[in-house]
């Protein structure tokens, strides 16, 4: 297994219901990516369509299918992994999903959120299952955003205690339209929840949160700040992305492994 490993931590802009220019985004994502010798690409949570993007149970996309062919193909061009967040759609059911693609673009393992917020509840199934699987970095596995919140944490120790040792996370973090940073500084949730598991369990925990304004849905006009953050073991800070519904950028971590 390897020791360590270079991460880029994908804090894309996603508008809503934008498909097409959301996965060109993703897509020169992943080139810059391995332009910059990345082993490994986290990109946000449904950056198909936007996080409870009103429209999602017409316009999602089953996995395999469009959508995932796409961040597929890209990854095996590029020669790199990818995790990717994406609006998953199973007969009448959709999922608030996320896939960990192979440098060979082969799907490794599929993640459906499991804990979703009572405002998401109307649009997304809530996921069944937790899996960890082998990747080139060795056993990893995938929690999305809301799925480590405090209340919710013992879903990333179960992945922990199955052996993952990084866990990837998907993430679209919003504030109010008028929330200042500068008086109340973003990211203490996450900081305390990752801080605890990472402590607990020696795993490293990356979360990638996209950025731009939410369109549409329960928290429309709300907007997404990025803040991705990465958490090594011991709970040490390792990284941190701009805040701003603007501040999209290609953060780069070169990660060692416990």
């Amino acid at each position: 297994m390897l020791k360590s490993i270079r991460v880029g931590m994908g804090q894309m802009l996603v508008e809503g219901g934008a498909l097409e220019a959301n996965l060109e985004r993703a897509i020169a994502f992943i080139e810059e990516a391995r332009e910059r010798a990345c082993d490994l690409l986290i990109l946000p949570e449904c950056l198909d369509l936007g996080w409870t993007f009103a429209d999602s149970r017409n316009l999602a996309q089953p996995i395999p299918g469009q959508v995932s062919e796409i961040l597929c193909e890209g990854a095996r061009r590029s020669g790199i992994e990818v995790v990717a967040g994406v609006t998953e759609r199973e007969g009448d059911r959709v999922y608030n999903a996320s896939i960990w693609i192979s440098k060979q673009g082969e799907i490794l393992g599929r993640h459906r959120k499991i804990n979703l917020l009572d405002i998401a509840r109307d649009l997304y199934t809530p996921g069944s299952s937790l899996s960890v699987f082998e990747s080139s970095i060795g056993p990893v596995g995938m929690a999305i955003c809301a799925d480590n919140f405090p209340e919710s944490l013992d879903l990333a120790r179960s992945l922990a205690r199955m052996g993952a040792r990084l866990i990837a996370s998907p993430c679209a973090w919003a504030v109010d339209s008028d929330h200042d940073q500068r008086v109340d500084p973003y990211g203490d949730l996450w900081r305390g929840s990752y801080g605890a598991l990472t402590r607990e369990w020696e795993v490293s925990m990356i979360g990638v949160s996209n950025v731009g304004w939410i369109s549409s849905g329960p928290w429309k006009g709300r907007k997404c700040i990025g803040c991705s953050l990465a958490m090594g073991p011991s709970g040490k800070v390792l990284t941190e992305g701009p805040y701003g519904e603007e501040a999209q950028e290609l953060i780069v971590l070169d990660l060692e492994l416990p």
